[in-house]
Formats: structure tokens, sequence, C-alpha cells
């Protein structure tokens, strides 16, 4: 099986903020460490984990727990902001400092960072290397052994003890339990083309959220009632879908391809198949969080909130959605086009491997969106970048819902989900991230 050459698109900046004063031969902390080095470090995880080719609901355990420990090492520095201890599930105090003015938490943060990526990530050596260097610029910059031992080792004990909760999640156990079974009820779901993969993590559900009561808590009423008769609501929307890939309207194809987020396609050629990784969805709207930071020029405390809650809000959008689609298992537009409509029709993009009903993208989009309208505000525009080193332009929003909404009805145009399962999963995103706003005062 022969992979892409992966392009490497994040720029690198390392360093550490601190107090240390300039000299004439040496860079500055504040040189080596720009106040939004988490922004800078999570499009460094983006990088390996598109290499690792983990799932989207994975990729979205990895930001939330390695997002949530560079806040928690932040926050014996920041007496305005609280720790998530007691707020979310199963987290208990986290280490404190003995004596904080030892501690530099700009260094632990990243150190905490990047000790919970090394334990979740495939290729940890890729995230170890990239901690070595930047232990190594530090050096430059004159901040004491003292110091930066103690901030390493603290970094170290929060990384753990977010470690230690994450392992009680649920993640390891969850391959225990059924796999999902393909039967002979032809409103379920069933594997489709090119590669007729099997379904994708049908136990997510049973993972602990982060913040949620439970995966049911926000489960949708249902998908639409399967029937074959044409004046049927389920025929009317495979219609829509039917036309909307068959006689695409203005932008469609654009907004399709800028918002697949699959993280790997597969691509045929002559006798030749191989896999093109990409961004996945939850990994789309971390790029978007971390590029507000940046814009914002927010600091070290506030990139850190802005960017777990915003990982949080994805994290439970997948474990609330994936809990719906394995309890609903309903069938693709694909497989019901195919068998029904026209058995030569295929998406513009391709069927992702698991259920139809809600629509990931359209949860966790819609839960990203109201998490970062809550923080940032509504009716903020900005450019989203986050598809451009795959080969797509940038497109700007006016607002982070107005980007959720076209990522939801990219599936649509995209040909892989009814409109029902769209709005539907709009409404559960935003349910989710109101719980974890309101969870997390």
């Amino acid at each position: 099986m022969k992979f892409m050459k992966l392009i490497s698109f994040f720029v690198f900046t390392w360093g550490l903020l601190a107090t240390s004063c300039r000299t004439a031969d040496k860079l500055t902390i504040e040189e080596i460490y720009s106040e939004h080095s988490l922004s800078i470090w999570n499009k460094k995880l983006t990088r390996v984990i598109i290499s690792d080719v983990f799932s989207p609901p994975v990729c979205s355990r990895i930001y939330a727990y390695a997002n949530i420990a560079a806040y928690e090492a932040l926050v014996p520095g920041n007496s305005s902001h609280l720790s998530f201890a007691g707020r979310l599930n199963d987290l208990k105090a986290v280490p404190q400092p003995e004596v904080k003015d030892d501690i530099n938490f700009e260094m632990a943060s990243i150190i905490a960072f990047s000790t919970v990526s090394q334990k979740l990530l495939f290729n940890a050596d890729a995230m170890k290397d990239m901690e070595n260097e930047y232990l190594l610029r530090l050096d430059s910059a004159g901040i004491s052994d003292e110091i930066k031992e103690k901030s390493i080792s603290y970094g170290r004990s929060v990384g753990n003890h977010i470690i230690q909760w994450a392992s009680d999640d649920g993640y390891l156990q969850r391959n225990s339990n059924p796999f999902f079974m393909v039967t002979k009820d032809p409103s379920r779901w069933k594997p489709t083309p090119p590669d007729y993969m099997d379904a994708i993590e049908p136990n997510w559900g049973t993972l602990r959220p982060l913040a949620l009561d439970s995966s049911s808590q926000f489960r949708p009423a249902g998908p639409l009632k399967y029937d074959t008769a044409v004046n049927s609501e389920i025929y009317k929307e495979a219609m829509d879908v039917y036309n909307a890939v068959s006689k695409p309207g203005k932008d469609f194809t654009d907004i399709a391809k800028y918002w697949d987020c699959n993280p790997n396609v597969s691509v045929t050629s002559g006798h030749v198949t191989y896999f093109q990784q990409q961004i996945s969805p939850g990994g789309h709207w971390i790029f978007i969080a971390a590029s507000v930071a940046d814009k914002e020029k927010y600091n070290s405390i506030k990139t850190a909130e802005l960017i777990s809650k915003v990982a949080i809000s994805i994290a439970d959008g997948f474990i609330s959605c994936w809990e719906a689609k394995y309890t609903y298992s309903s069938i693709r537009p694909e497989t019901y086009i195919n068998l029904y409509i026209d058995n030569e029709w295929r998406p513009f993009i391709q069927t992702p491997p698991f259920p139809e009903y809600p629509s990931g993208h359209s949860v966790i989009s819609s839960s990203a969106a109201t998490m970062l309208t809550h923080l940032v505000g509504d009716n903020y525009t900005f450019t989203d970048s986050a598809e451009v080193d795959f080969g797509r332009p940038p497109r700007t929003f006016s607002s982070f819902r107005q980007a959720s909404d076209e990522a939801s009805i990219s599936r649509l145009y995209g040909g892989i989900h009814f409109l029902n399962a769209l709005n539907t999963g709009i409404e559960e995103g935003r349910n989710v991230a109101t719980f974890v706003i309101h969870k997390l005062k």
C-alpha cells in the first residue's frame, strides 16, 4: 500500500515566556516563547496526529486531554482561573507546586501538554523530539537550571495526573465490547464503496464523557423512518442528496471539499490504491480556535482556556454523537440511492465507515462554534486557513455559527448525509456545548 507523502504545513515557533532580561549574545525568553505557544504546539500535535492516521473520535480525545493538561499546569500561576478538577467527571485535584516562585508555569504547561501527547500518540518519539529541541532552545535564554528543572518536574506531574485520569475513561476497554454486526435489515448501515470498511469505533459511546452526565444525555429522537415509497420523507431527502451531487449548485463542490476532513481517504489509480491523509473535523476546529488566540493576542492562560474548552466540547460531541450513531445504526444515502434510485451513483466525497445519523461533522462543528461564540463573541469575522496546505484556499466567515452551518451542509453537498441528520446534529452539538459551558462556569 502506497502512502502519499505528507505536506509539512505548520510553522514551528519554539521557546518559553518568563522574566529574564536580554543580553547582547542571548535570545530572550520572550523571543523563544511567544505568548501563544500553546496554539503552535497544537499545530505540532496535529501534524503528528495526521501521520498517525487516527480516526476522528480518537483525534478528539488526544486534543482534549493534552489541552486540559496544559491548562491545569497554568492555573496555579493565574488566580483568575479555576481548575477543571471537580467539574470534569472524576477529575480529582491536580498536583500543586510547593513554591510557586520556583516554577515557570508557561514552561510547565508545554511540558504537561507534551507529556500527555506522547502517551496518547503512536509516534511518541516525534513529540519527544519536539520537546527536546524546545528545551535545548531554552538553554540560550539564560533561565536558571533550578527553575527549569522544577518547571519540567511540575509539568510532568500534571501531565501524569491527567494520563492517570484518562486511563479510566473506558478507552482501553472499549474493544472488549461487541463489534458492530452487519445484518440483513435494509434500514441498517452497511459498509460502503470503495473500501467497504468495517464500522469505526462502534463502542465510542461507552467512553466516560468529560463533562456530560452520560453519553446518551442529548441523544436525538431518531432518523427518518425507513421507507422505499417515492413519496416518503427518506426518499425525498435521498433525491435531494442525489441532485446535490448530480447537479451541484454554485460552490457546492468547493464547500464539500473544504470540509471533507476525512483523515484517511483512499485513492485508486489503476491497480494501485493508496491513502491520502488530511486533518480531522476536530483538528480543523482546534486550528480555528488556535488561530483566534493568535489573532487576538491572548496570553497563555486565556489561550489554554479557549483551546481546552473547545477541545472538551468537541470530545463530548463525539461521544454523544457516536452513542446515537450506533444506537440507530441508520443507512447511508449512498446505500439507499444505489438500491432504489441509481445503482451507479457515487457521492462527491467518500462515505465514511460508520452509520449515518446524526451527522458527526454537524455535531462537533456546532459544539465547537457554540463554545467559541460563548468565549469570543458572536458576529466575529475570521479567515479559516486550516485547509490551505491541502491545496484549498482559505474561507472567510462572519461568525463561528456561519462556519459550522457551512461545515454541516457540506455533508449534503458531498453526498454522505440526509438533511435531517444535519439539522439534528446541529441541535445536538449546541446542546452539548451549552451544557459544557454551564458545567465549567
